[in-house]
């Protein structure tokens, strides 16, 4: 799995984070970085909810 996030598109709200703070971060300069790219399958379920919770919609992810 991949994760795609959008950046023009994201408003680092953080609710990615919360959903699977293992795959995102958001850092004192208030910008959103993806720390694992190509995750484990273990962590799928976090980071489909991630995406879901997004409320511009700005993660997907790529099978």
């Amino acid at each position: 799995m991949k994760v795609i996030v959008d950046f023009d598109a994201c408003m680092s709200n953080a609710q990615c984070v919360l959903a699977a703070p293992d795959v995102f971060e958001v850092r004192e300069d208030g910008m959103l970085y993806v720390l694992q790219e190509e995750p484990p399958e273990s962590a799928r379920a976090r980071v489909e909810n991630a995406a879901r919770l997004c409320p511009t919609q700005a993660i997907t992810i790529e099978k």
